[in-house]
C-alpha cells in the first residue's frame, strides 16, 4: 500500500510541475528570421493549441495562425506560433495578435555579428517537432544582447503564493486531524478493546 501512496503522489506532483512549467511565462533571447502566416488543423495536439472561439467561428476546423522562426544564441531555431488567448486558459488576454506579428517582423535581422538584433519573446508552453507543438509568444521587446539574463519575476511570485497557499492548507489539516480526527479514533479503538 505504501507504494500506491508513493505512486500517486508522484504522478500527482508530476502532473502539477508539467501544469505549471506549460502555464507560467518563459523568456527566450532570440534572433527572429522570418514571420509568416500559415493554414493548420489542430488534430490530435489540438490541447496545445488556443481555443478558435477568440474572434474567430468557433465551429471551423481550420483557422490561420501566425508563426515566428527565430534563432537562440547557439544557433537552434525555436518557432513560436502567435495566437490569441482571449479570455481563456492560460490567462494572458492576449488579444493583438496582429500587432505582436508586425512587431516580430520590424524586429527581423540576419546572421552577423555587428547588426543582429536580438529580442526577448515571452512566451508559455513548450516546442516539440515530433508532435507539432509550438509555445504561444505573448510579448516581444528588445534585447541588450545575446547573454541578456532575465529575473523571471512572475513566475517567483506565483511560486512562492502557492507554496504558501501549500502550507497553509498543509498546516490546517494538521491541526483539524489532531484535534478533532485523532481523538475520536483513540476513543474508538479503546472502546473496541
Amino acid at each position: 500500500m505504501v507504494y500506491v501512496k508513493w505512486v500517486f503522489w508522484g504522478v500527482f506532483w508530476t502532473a502539477v510541475i508539467a501544469f505549471l512549467h506549460y502555464t507560467l511565462p518563459q523568456h527566450d533571447v532570440v534572433r527572429i528570421t522570418d514571420t509568416y502566416e500559415k493554414r493548420v488543423n489542430p488534430g490530435d495536439n489540438a490541447l496545445f493549441w488556443s481555443n478558435a472561439d477568440t474572434g474567430e467561428d468557433p465551429t471551423a476546423t481550420e483557422r490561420d495562425v501566425f508563426f515566428i522562426q527565430t534563432f537562440q544564441g547557439n544557433d537552434k531555431p525555436m518557432i513560436y506560433r502567435n495566437e490569441d488567448t482571449g479570455w481563456g486558459w492560460p490567462p494572458y488576454f492576449k488579444f493583438d495578435t496582429a500587432n505582436l506579428q508586425a512587431q516580430a517582423s520590424d524586429m527581423m535581422s540576419k546572421k552577423n555579428a555587428e547588426t543582429s538584433q536580438w529580442v526577448v519573446v515571452r512566451h508559455y508552453g513548450w516546442r516539440n517537432e515530433l508532435f507539432s507543438i509550438y509555445p504561444n509568444a505573448v510579448s516581444i521587446r528588445a534585447a541588450t544582447g545575446p547573454d541578456e539574463q532575465i529575473i523571471p519575476w512572475v513566475k517567483i511570485v506565483v511560486l512562492v503564493l502557492l507554496a504558501a497557499l501549500f502550507w497553509a492548507i498543509r498546516v490546517r489539516w494538521i491541526r483539524f486531524r489532531e484535534r478533532r480526527i485523532e481523538p475520536v479514533v483513540d476513543e474508538w479503538s479503546e472502546s473496541a478493546r
